[in-house]
């Protein structure tokens, strides 16, 4: 903590504030305006809480490292020649020339995903004079914009919900605090939210315009910059939903039972095909290689970098093959959306993932053996197949590559709005006497 922090972060939240009171009537109702300004305020509070966690608790950490090791460094450039700041922005360790005292001090320079962080916080502290706080403030704002959109997307179609999708999309505890800070999980659930919106806007409701299509755009390039597999999970859900929504858009029944199975398995197969190509042009995550990355990266995080850290776990020996991911595929699944169990639990963060994980399959359960048949046809409806399909294959992703529980905590809140909202309109469907707009197939 600084004293830039001291002043710069209460103006610059003032004025946050005060566009986003501007702002409220054009893009809430009545019902969504209770929820815009405290979702707001939760996410600056979790970028702030955050910075003491790593501050006065972990004692640095990566959100640290790309700022003080990293941005701030980037902005002494900038401070001592815009077009020295802007050299490294640009062209990080591929040109040094007059820049290598400031470059060869950032930490993450060799990194590709963690380096788009650097930047991404070099463009902050050029407003906020390098304040960490008022720079991770920024971020928070950004997450929050991608959640809000997450939010109008769903609420558009289910408003009697909106209580239950407000809690998923802004007041699930894990998400807020550990996606709001200067670190690469709020950048990619900010990401995530925007791309849902654009998605659905152009794809499924025919709403297509400039600013969409860029946001979209933007959007995956930061997902494909920052976190490539997140992007690999996404890809084929999304073209899953997009095709059985279109679907459902037809008038006639017949036509839409004939054609339900069949663009089931063709968008099914091109999303996995568009999965395959995405983590193609990346060495690690190609279909050859993202096995033995897998094995690589979970036994690193347990007994190497956080070995430490006192809350490791294991699901099974990973020997580099695919035959031993699918293997463990359930008990990764397992892992991700239910651990730590709460006799797991060893520091209060633990305690908070695990009670949000006992919900979860809580709610999960009461599905399962009280509502059978809502769960079978509830599959049919296109929005839920979509966050199940996303869920699913990310909870697989990071549970079979973390084997630490500190570490996954922040690596699978991509998953919780998605996971969240989609037991919100299960448990709607299975408690309705009558059926979900979406799951009639009869008009």
């Amino acid at each position: 903590m600084e004293l830039r922090d001291l002043i710069v972060t209460p103006i610059l939240i003032i004025i946050v504030f005060v566009v986003a009171y501007v702002v409220r009537p054009y893009v809430t109702d009545g019902i969504t305006r209770r929820y815009f300004l405290p979702a707001l305020a939760l996410r600056i509070l979790g970028a702030l809480a955050l910075g003491f966690i790593y501050q006065y608790y972990y004692d640095g950490g990566d959100t640290y490292n790309y700022h003080t090791h990293g941005s701030r460094h980037m902005w002494e450039a900038f401070m001592d020649s815009p077009g020295k700041g802007f050299q490294i922005f640009w062209h990080g360790s591929s040109d040094l020339t007059g820049v290598y005292q400031y470059a060869s001090r950032i930490v993450f320079l060799d990194d590709p995903g963690s380096f788009m962080i650097v930047r991404l916080a070099f463009l902050g502290d050029i407003l906020t004079f390098s304040s960490y706080s008022a720079t991770a403030v920024l971020f928070s704002i950004f997450s929050f914009i991608g959640m809000w959109m997450f939010f109008l997307t769903f609420y558009n179609k289910y408003p009697h919900l909106h209580r239950r999708l407000a809690i998923a999309a802004f007041f699930i505890p894990s998400a807020f605090f550990w996606g709001s800070g200067l670190l690469k999980d709020t950048v990619t659930l900010g990401c995530l939210g925007i791309a849902v919106y654009a998605a659905d806007q152009i794809f499924i409701r025919s709403r297509v315009n400039p600013i969409k299509l860029t946001l979209l755009i933007l959007s995956l390039i930061l997902l494909y910059k920052i976190k490539v597999y997140i992007l690999m999970a996404l890809l084929p859900a999304a073209i899953v939903w997009i095709f059985l929504s279109r679907i459902q858009s037809i008038r006639y029944t017949v036509v839409k039972f004939v054609l339900f199975p069949v663009a089931l398995v063709l968008s099914i197969g091109l999303g996995f095909f568009a999965m395959i190509r995405t983590g193609a042009s990346s060495e690690k995550y190609s279909i050859d290689n993202i096995a033995r990355t897998a094995q690589i990266t979970a036994y690193d995080i347990r007994y190497y970098t956080g070995k430490d850290a006192g809350s490791g776990y294991s699901i099974g020996e990973l020997d580099g093959t695919w035959q031993s991911m699918v293997r463990l595929a359930p008990a990764a699944v397992n892992a991700t959306l239910f651990r730590p169990y709460l006799w797991e639990v060893k520091n209060p963060l633990m305690l908070l993932a695990a009670l949000e994980a006992f919900l979860f399959l809580i709610g999960v359960l009461y599905i399962v053996f009280t509502t059978r048949s809502a769960l079978f046809r509830g599959l049919r409806n296109p929005d839920v197949l979509f966050m199940l399909m996303f869920s699913l294959t990310f909870a697989f992703a990071v549970g079979v590559s973390t084997f630490n529980f500190g570490t996954l905590v922040r690596y699978k809140i991509p998953l919780l709005p998605f996971f969240g909202v989609m037991l919100t309109l299960m448990l709607d469907y299975s408690k309705s006497l009558r059926k979900l707009p979406a799951l009639d197939w009869t008009e």
